[in-house]
């Protein structure tokens, strides 16, 4: 199946979804306006064949209800709303055409810069499929030299544009995460290893904010105090899946996580300046001082 061909089934379950209902004069008339129509509507047939490719590749079933004018919609809008990787996999489809659809407008576009971790993740999810042993050489970034070792990979995350490694160092005997854009080499071995059944990356990563996981730091009610304009963007794109906002005025708003505040979390604090103050625990109060403090002392010497 051509890529250009996926495209145009995304851009159909995207039109439907954010749609909710729609008529096929309606998707067409949405459909010429983009560069993938090449000026030609769907033919009814064709738009049949596409509806039922749909349901095969993504699982998503597109109905017609006939007492509200013939329009068609998602049946189970939850499938897309309840599965984190289904989503962002139609997301980024999305995001992919749109951008050729707009492809005159490149010098207009700027994008970030992704680390190259990508190269090594085809090979990583090959060995994750057929339980084969990776041995990987790699450069952590407080090392001076390179080491080579095998690894049984568990999962992989995506977190702020670079890809990890959950997996059981076979040398050590214990789970570790390497971040993709430090591996120089991977490759599968012959040797098989078997999933844990009591292994989840869910609950392997419960409460994380990002990577940062085997750090001894327990999950904890997390309590902080935000101006009401920062507010606005911990609404829009909360800090971690539990937050909730238990307070609201019209200077401020308080939120609550249940998370661990490792390092990089801590870290993700500090970014909001003076607009974020953490009200609990006690203990991460005092750390945030402490480090606040120790920034002040770096810029107040001559």
């Amino acid at each position: 199946m051509s890529k250009n061909q996926i495209n145009k089934y995304v851009w159909l379950v995207e039109t439907l979804y954010k749609a909710k209902k729609i008529t096929l004069k309606e998707i067409n008339r949405r459909w010429l306006e983009t560069d993938l129509s090449e000026g030609l509507e769907i033919p009814r047939r064709t738009f049949h064949t596409w509806k039922n490719t749909v349901e095969e590749m993504f699982g998503l079933v597109i109905m017609c209800d006939k007492s509200d004018g013939d329009r068609y919609y998602i049946e189970n809008r939850e499938a897309l709303e309840d599965d984190g990787l289904q989503r962002w996999l139609l997301n980024s489809m999305s995001v992919s055409n749109t951008l050729l659809e707009n492809k005159s407008l490149s010098d207009r576009i700027l994008l970030e810069n992704i680390p190259s971790g990508q190269d090594f993740l085809d090979t990583v999810m090959a060995a994750m499929k057929k339980s084969k042993v990776l041995e990987i050489t790699y450069k952590g970034y407080w090392r001076e030299h390179e080491s080579t070792f095998w690894v049984a990979p568990y999962c992989v995350k995506l977190f702020r544009q670079r890809w990890y490694l959950v997996g059981n160092s076979v040398y050590e005997g214990k789970i570790r995460i390497y971040s993709l854009d430090r591996v120089l080499e991977a490759q599968l071995t012959d040797e098989p290893f078997s999933y844990p059944k009591d292994f989840s990356p869910e609950v392997y990563f419960e409460g994380c904010f990002g990577v940062i996981r085997g750090d001894g730091t327990g999950i904890e009610t997390v309590k902080i105090k935000v101006n009401a304009n920062q507010a606005n963007y911990l609404r829009s794109l909360p800090l971690h899946p539990s937050q909730k906002e238990t307070e609201r005025t019209a200077d401020h708003s308080i939120f609550t996580l249940q998370v661990r505040p490792t390092f990089d979390f801590q870290q993700e604090l500090l970014w909001n300046g003076d607009a974020l103050e953490v009200l609990e625990p006690l203990w991460l109060r005092q750390e945030m001082a402490g480090v606040m403090k120790r920034m002040w002392n770096n810029y107040s010497k001559k």
